[in-house]
Formats: C-alpha cells, sequence, structure tokens
C-alpha cells in the first residue's frame, strides 16, 4: 500500500474509536489496532507518531501568525476549564483540526491548565450521536464543540433514493443533541457545519466505493443548514470552504482531509470561537 492509503485507513477506520465503549477496549494495543486496518504494525506505529508531530506542527505554523496568536488568547476559557469535542472521522482524525487547536492551546496558553478532550467516532450520524452523547454531557465540560452530521448525508449504491438519515430526522437530532447539552450541563457549545465534498472523488474512490458510499452536496447542504438553525454560536464550514472545497484541502476520497485541510479548520474555529 502506498502511504496516502495507509494514512486513509488510519484516518477513516479506527478500531480505538469505534469499539471504544468495550469492556475490554484497554486491551486493544497499537499492534492490534494495526492488524484490524491492515496495516503492518511498525509502519503503523511510524505513521501515527508522523501524523502526530505533523498536527504539533501545524499548531506552530498557525501561532507563527500575531493575529492567530491573540485570537487564541481570546479564546474564552478560564483557567482550568475543560473542553470537549463532539465528532465522526473528521474530528477522530488523528491529526484533526481538535487535535491541532489543543497543541495551540498548550503552546500559547500552558498557564491556563486548559483540557481538550475528543470524543469522535468515525462513521457517526446525529442518531449514532444521540447514543453517545450522555458520556460526555456526564464530563461537565465548560465548553462543547460540535462537529456532526456529514455522514446523516451518506447515500449508498449508485442510484440512491435516500440519504442515511432523513433531513427532517437530523434536524430534531440536533435540536435534541443540543437541548440535552443545555439541561444537562452549563457548557457553552459551539458548533461547525459539515463541508461540502467532492463528488465525483467519493464515488471513484477504492476504499469508499467499495462501501457504496456517494455524497451529494445538496444533501450535506441541509445538514449545514439544519445547524445554522439551531441558532446557537456556528462555524459555518459549508459557506467558508465552498462547495466544493479547494481540492488540496482534502484527500483523494474527497471527503476527508489533508492535514492543510484540517489546519484551515481549525484556523476558521479558532476565529469564529474568538469572538464569543
Amino acid at each position: 500500500m502506498s502511504t496516502e492509503q495507509i494514512r486513509w485507513l488510519m484516518k477513516v477506520l479506527q478500531p480505538e474509536s469505534t469499539l471504544g465503549s468495550m469492556p475490554g477496549i484497554a486491551a486493544l494495543t497499537e499492534g492490534t489496532r494495526a492488524a484490524l486496518i491492515g496495516v503492518d504494525p511498525e509502519t503503523y506505529r511510524a505513521e501515527l507518531a508522523q501524523m502526530r508531530a505533523d498536527a504539533k506542527d501545524a499548531a506552530a505554523e498557525l501561532l507563527a501568525d500575531p493575529a492567530v496568536a491573540g485570537m487564541v488568547d481570546r479564546l474564552p476559557l478560564r483557567k482550568g476549564a475543560r473542553v470537549v469535542v463532539f465528532g465522526d472521522s473528521h474530528t477522530a482524525d488523528p491529526q484533526s483540526w481538535a487535535r491541532i487547536v489543543a497543541e495551540m492551546l498548550v503552546a500559547r496558553r500552558p498557564a491556563d491548565e486548559l483540557s481538550v478532550a475528543i470524543s469522535a467516532v468515525p462513521g457517526e450520524t446525529t442518531t449514532h450521536g444521540l447514543v453517545r452523547v450522555g458520556e460526555v454531557l456526564a464530563r461537565q465540560p465548560d465548553w462543547l464543540l460540535f462537529f456532526i452530521g456529514v455522514n446523516d448525508a451518506r447515500t449508498q449504491g449508485p442510484s440512491p433514493t435516500k440519504t442515511l438519515v432523513d433531513h427532517g430526522e437530523t434536524a430534531r437530532n440536533l435540536a435534541e443533541l443540543c437541548s440535552r447539552a443545555s439541561r444537562e450541563t452549563k457548557a457553552r457549545c459551539l458548533w461547525v457545519t459539515p463541508a461540502a465534498v467532492i463528488e465525483d472523488r467519493v464515488a471513484a474512490h477504492w476504499g469508499l466505493s467499495r462501501f457504496g458510499v456517494r455524497f451529494r452536496n445538496e444533501d450535506v447542504a441541509r445538514v449545514a443548514n439544519a445547524v445554522r438553525e439551531l441558532g446557537s454560536p456556528t462555524i459555518d464550514l459549508f459557506s467558508s470552504l465552498g462547495a466544493p472545497p479547494p481540492s488540496e484541502l482534502l484527500m483523494d476520497d474527497g471527503l476527508h482531509f489533508t492535514l492543510a485541510g484540517q489546519k484551515r479548520i481549525a484556523l476558521e474555529v479558532v476565529r469564529g470561537w474568538s469572538d464569543q
């Protein structure tokens, strides 16, 4: 396999996240995780270390801009604040925007002793999110950052007649997530809309096509609009990245983000969050 293929597998197929609720999850070693996704263990370890290092470097590169450093300084986070990020593969990625933001906080505001926990499972829809969100709310975070919903817009097969989750159900699920966060915690919430995809790349990709995965941007747009209609502070990636986004921001599957794409999301989140 090429490095690109290995990294795609590591970004998209994450047994440690998918099986995270299993009692024996602690026994899932790096070697076992590598075997489950069909990657040589030594290659897996080396690539994982490189991806994490790249995320740290991306954070440093963003902070080198005084304007961005100032945004991080202005983030409304008290000393000891607990942040939880809730999402799917875009956030579970070893070099995700959430990991980049966490690295930025460590580098720029170490004295504030801030914590960022990532609760993200590849492939999840908002329906899955409703099942899993209780554990996150029980942590009583100060901030909840939600980036979930793109998989609701997923379709299957060459001539689909519906999305995985009906648009009306997506809107109700998002409203319920928002309501539960409000009722069960004192956390402030920040929402991130799904970004558009490059449709033909999704359909032709060696990994996604195996499962018949398709996306249409008109369906993704409906999910993005449902997030906006919550009336909560929102980072509108669908609008800011364009439909479709620049090709360099997405991997060759047209769906998942390159490091440059994750870095751009981190910037958009910090920019919007600093205004809250």
